[in-house]
């Protein structure tokens, strides 16, 4: 048995603080347990009243005759903190306090919260809240609505967690509207004990939930646990689907960071990597978190990407058509029968093609046949149905003809029946058979392209790790060094030498002080060379004008090297400036940039994207954190739009992706092994062609003050 059985499915509750006041906290709950149907036995708790709406009160928990499982606390901190200890005392099982006052306001609150949670810790007891508002399990087995809101959500297999409990109120609302059922309903506050993670694996658990709808605040366990747990509650044979909203994502820490990686790293960023990596689908919108969730309800998934399209007006066909392609979807090509068939039922001025338009006049069998002639050809992996209201529309006859054909088939169906009150008899047929209904055709088509998203995901193709070996014992002097004498910034050279640990090819390079020197060294490595300026004060190179590239030969190195002290004094005429750096010139290759950013709650995110100026212009970056192995580093590669680039177009030979794959893998390798790093930027790497490797092109490296 789950100690949140207590939580969700209480045989007995009390209500403390219970109130004889109408519009009061503890009276609306208490009336809202009590008029919900609450299939348990529920008892009031309050020294100041005989009775609440009827029902005998009590002066304290310990005079209550039979064991409590769940005890709801409606008191201030101080109070709260006396009635969990009476709690515990009686053996109740488990708590949730929705008075606020503790944690999100600080001081002698944030205190008493603690004291609380830790009370709970100790005598085993689950705790929801504080500031929360409440829980709701509208099993006609339990019938439990200790909120309060007073509307009591119908039965349905998508559970809902919510930090925010004003926006609970405002989602029950909107789901009555939609005929939209839960099978759990929480809000969890300050989060002191009972957490979004404990709320999966519950939920993971339970046979009544089949979707998790999550309003995510923040996240108060460590990424890795988080995305290793519920990686496995989303994959598998009998995966739970999680959907989530995240609020209140600032960059503003990013702003601070010296590489293009650690300003890119904003948390909205991270938590685009954690929900990708956990296999949770993120939406923008709270209009967006509904209506996925109504298309995984129906629990039909499209086992490929094809997608036919019927409708009885050509402009929401164009719209659908449009969307599904964003959603990454494609209109189904139909068989030679399917065409012919069609032909049979539909008027010589239709469509026989996908989209199918079965004109404006299209009554009940019209949309009959048509969909069952679509859902039988093989080269349809789902239908997307659209009615517009016209005099002669039949919405309700519609609605029984799509639920008659749905249920003999596996694939899924989804409608825009779109209008409001013409249409609303068909809508609420289908939403009583669980078939997707959306007021306008783009959200059919990108709540089907989610669906998509969501067999991509269980069907993820799983590789066998690589074997990788590192010097990390070199690795470790080379940071130590820069460690005790209290520097940060890695030259180049070092910098290099530190990659080169971790698999790196780099290209020869020496520190020129003067212009002979440089000439010299420019000799030795060979033309063409690069030349830039070497200083830990600055850091963009580039933007100083401290860069020159393809010199070919002594006179060029002479010019160069005066043109970029010159510069560099003048961008920063403070910098210490250590000389020029001479490096061999790259071969030829596709720039991409590869980097590390220390984040300080989830630790250290790996970044990957289109390099050189491009990642400034396009912010063509992804984020990964820990769990991190090749089948992360691979689905990374794949994520970024300039991918088709490093694939091959137009000829050209792809590019040695797997050595990126691998470079990525030991980039985070090196993080966990040098947890001192703070920020890293490879920008650009220089992707060769297939089997031809990498080659590092510049460097940035920088430490924490402190290790840690």
């Amino acid at each position: 048995m789950d100690r949140l059985d207590a939580i969700f499915a209480p045989e007995t509750i009390a209500v403390i603080g219970a109130s004889t006041q109408k519009g009061k906290v503890g009276h609306d709950i208490f009336a809202n347990i009590l008029s919900g149907g609450f299939k348990g036995t529920l008892y009031p708790v309050n020294p100041k009243a005989k009775s609440v709406l009827s029902v005998k009160c009590y002066t304290q928990i310990a005079n209550i005759p039979d064991p409590i499982d769940l005890a709801m606390i409606i008191l201030p901190p101080k109070p709260a903190l006396n009635a969990v200890k009476d709690c515990i005392e009686k053996g109740v099982k488990g708590i949730v306090i929705v008075s606020a006052g503790f944690k999100e306001v600080g001081g002698i609150g944030a205190q008493i919260e603690k004291e609380i949670k830790t009370l709970c810790e100790n005598a085993k007891v689950r705790l929801v809240g504080p500031n929360c508002l409440g829980v709701i399990n509208p099993s006609p087995k339990v019938s439990l609505n200790a909120s309060f809101s007073a509307r009591m959500p119908t039965a349905g297999n998508v559970s809902f967690i919510s930090q925010s409990g004003a926006l609970c109120t405002a989602v029950l609302d909107y789901a009555a509207d939609k005929g939209f059922g839960f099978s759990k309903f929480i809000s969890i506050g300050n989060k002191a004990d009972v957490d979004e993670l404990d709320l999966l694996r519950y939920y993971y658990n339970d046979p009544d939930t089949d979707v998790v709808m999550i309003y995510m605040e923040e996240l108060s366990r460590s990424a890795e646990e988080f995305i290793s747990e519920v990686r496995q509650m989303t994959s598998g044979t009998n995966p739970t689907h999680v959907i989530a909203i995240k609020s209140g994502s600032s960059d503003a820490g990013a702003k601070a960071a010296a590489s293009h990686t650690g300003a890119l790293a904003g948390s909205d960023a991270l938590y685009d990597a954690i929900f990708t990596m956990s296999g949770i689908l993120r939406c923008a919108t709270v209009n967006q978190l509904f209506d996925y969730a109504q298309a995984f309800a129906a629990n039909k998934y499209p086992t490929g990407e094809k997608i036919a399209i019927i409708t009885n007006a050509g402009g929401p066909g164009i719209i659908a058509t449009d969307m599904s392609e964003q959603s990454g979807l494609k209109l189904a090509e139909f068989s030679q029968e399917t065409s012919k068939e069609l032909k049979k039922y539909l008027p010589a001025t239709a469509n026989f093609q996908n989209p199918v338009d079965v004109i404006g006049d299209a009554a009940k069998d019209r949309y009959e046949n048509t969909l069952a002639t679509v859902l039988s050809d093989r080269g349809v992996d789902a239908v997307l149905i659209i009615l517009t209201p016209q005099s002669m529309t039949d919405a309700i006859g519609t609605a029984e003809a799509i639920v008659n054909i749905a249920r003999h088939s596996i694939k899924p169906i989804v409608c825009s029946f779109m209008g409001v009150v013409d249409v609303s008899d068909g809508v609420k047929l289908l939403q009583k058979h669980k078939i997707p209904v959306y007021q306008f055709p783009e959200s059919a088509a990108r709540s089907l392209g989610a669906l998509r998203q969501g067999m991509q995901w269980l069907f993820r193709k799983i590789l066998p790790q690589y074997k990788l070996t590192y010097d990390t014992a070199k690795a470790n002097l080379i940071i130590e060094t820069y460690l005790k004498e209290g520097t940060t910034v890695f030259s180049e050279q070092d910098g290099n030498e530190l990659l080169k640990c971790y698999g790196f090819k780099t290209l020869p390079m020496a520190l020129s002080k003067d212009i002979t020197q440089a000439c010299k060294i420019a000799g030795e490595i060979g033309f063409p060379v690069v030349m830039k300026i070497a200083s830990k004060d600055i850091l963009h190179k580039t933007d100083a004008g401290g860069v020159m590239v393809g010199i070919e030969d002594s006179d060029s190195v002479k010019k160069a090297f005066e043109t970029i002290m010159e510069k560099a004094k003048a961008y920063n005429p403070d910098a210490r400036i250590d000389g020029v750096l001479i490096q061999k010139m790259v071969p030829k290759g596709k720039e991409v940039i590869l980097g590390l950013s220390k984040d300080p709650v989830f630790g250290h995110a790996v970044m990957f994207g289109l390099g050189g100026i491009f990642v400034e212009v396009y912010k063509d970056v992804v984020f990964r954190l820990s769990p991190m192995g090749r089948n992360v580093a691979r689905r990374m590669v794949r994520a970024i739009k300039g991918y088709p680039i490093l694939k091959g177009l137009r000829g050209e030979k792809p590019s040695d992706i797997e050595t990126i794959e691998k470079h990525i893998v030991s980039l985070k390798a090196m993080a966990d092994n040098h947890p001192m790093i703070k920020e890293l930027d490879i920008n650009p790497l220089f992707v060769h062609e297939e089997g031809e490797g990498t080659t590092v092109a510049d460097i940035l490296i920088r430490l924490d003050d402190q290790e840690g």
